[in-house]
């Protein structure tokens, strides 16, 4: 599972980076995903940062790609 931080949503609390520092960091003041860390949407503390978020900003998606149309 991918994990992912939608910069658009992203209004800086940094509770992710709080909540599990090997995965979240800081970029430009919102939180990111460590570079090299994106496959860890598996990792239950991930998926904890993801629901807590409170701008909903964590996504986390199988990596593939959508179908269209849906």
């Amino acid at each position: 599972m991918k994990v992912s931080v939608d910069q658009n949503l992203c209004y800086g609390s940094w509770d992710c980076v709080h909540r599990v520092p090997s995965v979240f960091t800081v970029v430009d003041g919102y939180g990111a995903v460590v570079p090299g860390r994106e496959g860890a949407g598996d990792d239950p503390r991930v998926r904890a940062a993801a629901e807590g978020c409170p701008s909903q900003a964590i996504v986390i998606t199988d990596g593939r790609a959508a179908e269209p149309g849906k």
